[in-house]
């Protein structure tokens, strides 16, 4: 009978669900029912269910507009969850107005940033918790951006081992004008609806979304917009882009060219890649037609059309050869047509000449402005730096750039620091001592093709 205890047992309080096996149940559920609508999923987010959530956000975040750390927030850890869960099931939890920050983006161009409070950023995660366990399911392969187990590599190499099946292509290269800025809430909505229906999860995300922007001590309230730097921004904006995009060319598009074609997407980076000009171009035509339809923009001059077949070994009139491939941008790299060690016409990537530019423009600024600080300090920050961008750029083929970038951190950490006294440059022989006491790390190919070869696996 239910609820009767087994002989020789006492009864006692039942045994708490483990967070996991809640995720995997709906996950179970989103995939025996792609079409089902989820109507009750608040009561999952209890009190585990936060300090689990607790557990998987970030401590060491900058504060939000309530200037609390998560360490203060942590000083009275149960207290704080039990509060929150109490306003979240009571209806009176109010999401703070995020803190706008700008970062460099180019040359004369800054990105916004969102930071919200910790609080919200705890709650988020909680409700993120929720819609990956649904949306995981349902997002297509050729999606790569913040999602568990994907990652811009992986974009990268499939992109690039496609491509080389093809040998070569057409390549569209999409971009999408401030889309964290003008994401279309209605439209974000009502896609939200086809699969969460449930009436609490549906308010949160609404009161993120309307929670305001606090930028030189003025709140204002976008009528549109996922600010970047919300934990919560970029399950919306794969979802959004999910059924503008992924799903359109997946399901639409595809069966109805001539050729062979697939997408790369990484949040709002994008490219597709067509066998054939004509697809390509009809793609092209429709396209602006099908983002305006969800109130985007593509931008006219980046979201262009690049010929990447492979190069012919027929060399035309004097020994030039006939055509020579485009290039293209993703993901921080440029693609492009190069010869292998034998002789090969292989797919070869390199630091974008902007983001080798920002990187030198960010470690010049920190030497300056660090130049009197302790070396050993210095030697710490230009180590990470360091580390930090060979483990994203250290692809196979990159050396050159890889090298240059340690060329120039070298160089300018010695010119700043003969700027520390007035007795002129550092002299070479104290120079070398210093460098032998704080070495600088080694320039190092992190994702080998080579390894990745012989380690299937990784």
């Amino acid at each position: 009978m239910a609820g009767a205890s087994e002989p020789g047992r006492s009864a006692g309080p039942p045994a708490i669900e483990p967070i996991s096996t809640k995720l995997q149940r709906i996950a179970e559920l989103a995939r025996q029912s792609p079409a089902l609508s989820f109507t009750s999923l608040a009561h999952l987010i209890d009190i585990d269910w936060l300090r689990e959530a607790y557990a998987r956000t970030r401590k060491d975040g900058a504060a939000g507009v309530d200037g609390q750390s998560a360490e203060a927030y942590a000083e009275n850890l149960e207290g704080n969850l039990g509060d929150l869960l109490e306003r979240v099931k009571s209806g009176t939890y109010r999401a703070s107005p995020v803190r706008r920050v700008h970062i460099p983006k180019g040359k004369r161009s800054t990105r916004p940033i969102g930071i919200p409070t910790f609080e919200d950023k705890l709650l988020q995660r909680a409700v993120l918790m929720v819609l990956e366990a649904i949306y995981e399911l349902d997002f297509r392969d050729c999606s790569y951006g913040f999602r568990r187990g994907r990652s811009a590599h992986q974009a990268l190499d499939t992109l690039r081992d496609r491509l080389m099946e093809m040998t070569g292509g057409w390549v569209l290269e999409v971009d999408i004008q401030q889309f964290f800025d003008t994401l279309d809430h209605g439209h974000l909505r009502a896609m939200l609806r086809r699969r969460v229906r449930d009436g609490v999860i549906l308010r949160l995300i609404g009161k993120w979304l309307n929670a305001g922007v606090l930028e030189c001590g003025n709140v204002s309230f976008p009528l549109a917009g996922s600010p970047q730097g919300g934990v919560i921004s970029p399950v919306l904006a794969n979802l959004f882009l999910h059924e503008v995009l992924d799903e359109w060319f997946e399901d639409v598009v595809r069966p109805r060219l001539r050729g062979a074609a697939f997408l790369v997407r990484f949040a709002d980076d994008a490219v597709l890649v067509f066998e054939r000009e004509e697809d390509a171009r009809r793609v092209l035509e429709v396209l602006p037609k099908r983002f305006g339809k969800y109130g985007l923009t593509l931008h006219p001059a980046k979201t262009r059309l690049v010929d990447f077949r492979r190069p012919p070994w027929v060399a035309g009139p004097r020994g030039r050869r006939s055509r020579w491939p485009g290039t293209f941008d993703l993901l921080g790299f440029t693609h492009f047509w190069g010869r292998s060690r034998k002789g090969n016409w292989v797919i070869r990537r390199q630091t974008a000449k902007d983001r080798f530019t920002k990187a030198i423009r960010e470690v010049r600024g920190y030497c300056k402005a660090a130049r009197h600080l302790p070396i050993a300090e210095q030697h710490r920050v230009l180590s990470a730096k360091l580390r930090g961008h060979y483990a994203y750029f250290g692809l196979t083929g990159n050396a050159d750039r890889l090298s240059a970038f340690g060329h120039q951190v070298y160089w300018t950490w010695w010119r700043w620091l003969s700027r520390r006294s007035q007795r002129g440059q550092l002299p070479w022989t104290r120079w070398q001592a210093l460098l032998k006491r704080y070495p600088l790390p080694p320039v190092r190919v992190v994702h080998s093709v080579f390894s990745l070869s012989a380690n299937p696996r990784l």
